[in-house]
């Protein structure tokens, strides 16, 4: 007589193996975040190492972004951020290269605004690979693309304020920080966070003049408020809310690596930062030289 399986226990087989499937799939996609978390912790530690180079050659730390002004402090370009002056250090050379800073970034002859910058990319965030910089309307609504720009996930801590002008943090316009004005200390004072898409658009390229910053309609986690474009370049801490938490400015920091986001310190490592952690906490170590007592763990 033939034996083989019966149909009732071909579905208990089928079930254990579906059992056993669920238990491990998410194993495997935690696996899979854990590596794309070191890959980004990865990326903002070579960004600290540029940025050290940059200042121990230059003497300074690059600017938020250049910018002349006018009688009013409004900005007037060209708008070239810190993370495309130190595309040399971070051996992306040719891209450097490709830049012509004398000009304005929506200029037609920069291009290379538009090419990607691995090393400025979460491989945590599915982020489009450029984005429009616009105008604002007459009723606060985004107006005509001034030009397209390519996409970042990494910004400038410009302090507590709204970026711009005369950040108590690392970077702002035409910022010329050096190591020893960080007198909070290096490595208490944070210089590059997370900023996943969902929250708010980034590039690398810096602060288109003339544009601003828009949440997108589907956001669902910033709050509907255009920024200035200093946020294409640069973040925030302020507003109440804790880094990675819902409910804020659609140019603070947020991440797709749970409540939180990775942070570079001005020494040049890495810590990921809680939506729970202090909020005074948080403050004193968004500021270079607040004189605010900061220990423990963070």
């Amino acid at each position: 007589m033939r034996r083989g399986f019966t149909l009732i226990e071909l579905l208990v087989v089928i079930a254990i193996i579906g059992v056993l499937v669920g238990l491990l799939l998410p194993a495997v996609q935690a696996a899979r975040e854990s590596a794309r978390r070191t890959s980004c912790v990865n990326n903002l530690k070579q960004i600290g190492i540029a940025l050290l180079n940059y200042e121990n050659s230059r003497k300074c730390l690059p600017p938020g972004y250049l910018s002349q002004f006018d009688s009013n402090g409004t900005d007037m370009g060209p708008g070239w951020g810190w993370a495309a002056m130190i595309l040399p250090q971070l051996e992306s050379n040719a891209v450097y290269q490709a830049l012509n800073f004398s000009l304005p970034i929506e200029d037609p002859s920069n291009t290379a605004r538009l090419l990607a910058v691995p090393g400025y990319l979460c491989p945590s965030d599915d982020v489009p690979g450029v984005w429009p910089a616009q105008q604002g309307a007459a009723n606060g609504a985004p107006g005509p693309t001034v030009c397209d720009v390519s996409s970042a996930n990494y910004v400038g801590v410009f302090g507590t304020g709204e970026p711009g002008v005369g950040g108590d943090g690392v970077f702002f316009r035409n910022s010329q920080i050096t190591l020893k004005q960080i007198t909070d200390g290096t490595s208490k004072t944070l210089a590059v966070g997370e900023r996943a898409d969902e929250l708010g658009d980034a590039t690398w390229v810096g602060s288109v003049t003339g544009a601003m910053l828009f949440p997108d309609e589907t956001n669902t986690v910033a709050q509907p408020v255009p920024e200035a474009g200093a946020s294409m370049v640069l973040g925030h801490a302020g507003e109440g809310i804790g880094p990675g938490q819902p409910g804020g400015d659609v140019n603070q920091f947020y991440s797709m690596h749970g409540l939180g986001a990775n942070f570079l310190f001005a020494d040049g490592h890495v810590s990921y930062l809680d939506a729970t952690i202090n909020y005074q906490m948080y403050i004193a170590l968004a500021t270079r030289a607040g004189g605010e007592l900061v220990e423990g763990d963070y």
